[in-house]
């Protein structure tokens, strides 16, 4: 396609001669003869200045917001990321106009709400195609990803992969991030949907109401929401936004699908579910009051999707566990039980240890602890809850990342100490880990906090392979041998 005509998707003024451009790139180390590189200005570092590498990797032509001295041809835009996805867009045919679109956006539950539209769509005879946090999925076919929410290039050829595969129907995670950077740029959503707004990525936006205003961007692209009315964001982010919307919740009785006669197990939850279509007995196999939500959720946007409440209570009934969300490991020869998650804000790791506490007949154990180079603002908040919530803590690294992790413990242990609640210091993860299968005893369940789906550990800026499915299992081993 020539860079002429991919230009005139967006704002731009072309210097230069026009070229045949091979494929858009954003990453000055992939770029290949004939690509157009996009001089993305990022948050640790400005593409501008990639731009030489670029050029003897052989790129056609430059998409930049100001002039460089570089003989090759550029096109000056206000917005790189902006314009990024607009050509993207069109380089790729527009392939979210050839499918139904449902964006998932808000702090906790977008991943399970996920698989659990998948399921029922399914069900319902659709072949859906998934993008989001753990992978990529076209049917059952697995696309490893690196973030929740691709960038505006890659989703874009990954939607026309869905298409071409035949998808009918795509959900995905919709981050703060994606919208404040354009990722999602391009793509309208046939529905928007929210499931709830609580402390996070404050190292990245600075303010709650940073954070918040990305957000409303999701349904300005959107044909119609599906809301949480238990959240009083719900109101602000459709404010001055005239779309059609269904709410659902449990506490606002103006809810439109509601949940009634609520039964939370070690293993599932049942519920009536009342809606506007009529009523239904649903029964998920994972447990959590939260799970209520995001089932209602799901089965909001598959009726607007129309889908009949028979299916959606069958497709339901047979989603699978997510990896790393309230996932039950083995612990055969054991009188202890073992539950995974991926719960790294105060709200989500509420939630998980409040649905702990409602099934455990012995003590809840957290192991636990706050990522590096993010939102510090959260990490004592995040060792209260673990303190009032649990009966004992062990307070651990998670990814470091670049910092010091004794200094993020300390900032946790502010907020554990605020509680009587006993608790460790352990900071290498595995010893952690490996203290507290060994005290538990009789009916207590071993909580792992914050690595969830992760196969890795991030210290000191280097992944090192990390996945607590198998260091439970190498550990438990050890214990059977006698190995403590």
């Amino acid at each position: 396609m020539l860079l002429s005509q991919l230009a005139k998707v967006t704002e731009h003024t072309l210097v230069g001669e026009d070229r045949e451009i091979a494929n858009i790139e954003y990453d000055s180390r992939k770029v290949h003869e004939g690509d157009l590189f996009c001089c993305v200005t990022g948050t640790f570092s400005d593409g501008h200045e990639y731009a030489p590498m670029a050029k003897e990797l052989g790129a056609a032509a430059l998409v930049v917001e100001h002039k460089l001295d570089i003989d090759l041809p550029q096109l000056i835009v206000p917005n790189t990321r902006i314009a990024m996805a607009e050509m993207a867009a069109a380089y790729y045919g527009y392939p979210s106009r050839e499918m139904k679109m449902i964006g998932v956006t808000g702090t906790n539950g977008k991943t399970s709400t996920t698989y659990m539209i998948k399921s029922i769509a399914e069900e319902a005879g659709l072949k859906v195609g998934l993008i989001g946090t753990i992978h990529n999925l076209i049917g059952d076919r697995i696309i490893e990803t690196e973030r929740t929410t691709p960038a505006s290039v890659d989703l874009q050829k990954i939607l026309r992969d869905m298409k071409n595969a035949g998808v009918e129907l795509v959900v995905m995670e919709v981050s703060s991030h994606a919208l404040d950077q354009a990722r999602v740029h391009g793509v309208e959503f046939d529905i928007g949907i929210f499931t709830n707004l609580t402390q996070d990525h404050l190292d990245y936006h600075k303010t709650f109401e940073n954070y918040l205003a990305p957000k409303k961007i999701m349904f300005t692209r959107s044909k119609f929401a599906v809301m949480n009315a238990d959240d009083s964001h719900s109101a602000e982010l459709l404010r001055g936004i005239n779309i059609p919307s269904i709410t659902y919740g449990i506490r606002c009785e103006k809810a439109d699908v509601r949940a009634a006669d609520i039964e939370i197990c070690a293993r599932n939850i049942e519920f009536e579910m009342l809606t506007p279509n009529g009523n239904k007995q649903i029964n998920v196999s994972i447990p959590g009051l939260f799970n209520v939500f995001n089932a209602m959720l799901a089965a909001s946007v598959c009726m607007k999707l129309g889908i009949d409440l028979d299916t959606i209570a069958e497709g339901l009934k047979s989603v699978k566990g997510v990896s790393g969300r309230m996932e039950s490991l083995p612990a055969e020869g054991f009188d202890f039980s073992v539950i995974l998650d991926f719960a790294h804000t105060p709200d989500g790791l509420s939630n998980l240890l409040s649905a702990v506490q409602g099934f455990a007949k012995g003590r809840v154990i957290a192991v636990f602890g706050c990522g590096g180079d993010r939102d510090n603002a959260k990490r004592p908040i995040m060792g209260e809850t673990a303190a009032k919530l649990a009966d004992f803590c062990v307070v651990t690294s998670d990814n470091p990342r670049t910092e010091d992790p004794t200094r993020i413990i300390n900032m946790v242990l502010e907020g554990v100490r605020s509680e009587k609640t006993e608790y460790v210091v352990i900071e290498n993860r595995r010893e952690a880990i490996r203290y507290a299968l060994n005290i538990a005893k009789k009916d207590d369940v071993v909580v792992l906090a914050g690595k969830g789906h992760e196969n890795y550990q991030e210290i000191n800026g280097i992944k090192h392979p990390f996945d607590e499915k198998i260091i439970v299992a190498e550990i438990l081993e050890d214990m059977r041998c006698g190995r403590k």
